[in-house]
């Protein structure tokens, strides 16, 4: 079992940057993938990033590659999310997740919440125009 915190969020102004950042608790923390999600008022909750183990394998959703970069420290059992040029339709709530791979399509599996078992709270990034 792992536990999840955010911790990072805020409100920006459109272009500007900001870091998230998931710390979890447990010594398995290298044994979960990890993806970050987001939900905006009134829209589901859609896959943002996620990353494998060992950090090697990194995914992003099209409306953030280029802009956004996942990574992970396992030493410290924390996940983050480095966000730039940051968009006011990137405003919403972000939350990290944790996953157990059991096998199939890892990237499929990634992106898709139904497959994590763990949740942060969530934190609230608000982007002004």
């Amino acid at each position: 079992q792992v536990q999840l915190v955010e911790s990072g969020g805020g409100l920006v102004q459109a272009g500007d940057s900001l870091r998230l950042s998931c710390a979890a608790s447990g010594r398995t923390f290298s044994l979960y993938a990890m993806g970050w999600f987001r939900q905006a008022p009134r829209k589901e909750r859609e896959f943002v990033s996620g990353i494998s183990w060992s950090g090697a394998r990194t995914y992003y959703a099209s409306s953030v590659k280029g802009r956004f970069t996942i990574s992970r420290d396992n030493a410290k059992n924390t996940v983050s999310l480095q966000m730039n040029s940051l968009k006011p339709e990137d405003t919403a709530f972000y939350y990290c997740a944790a996953m157990t791979y059991r096998g199939g399509i890892f990237e499929l599996l990634l992106r898709d919440r139904a497959n994590y078992g763990f949740w942060g709270q969530g934190t609230q990034v608000t982007v002004s125009s």
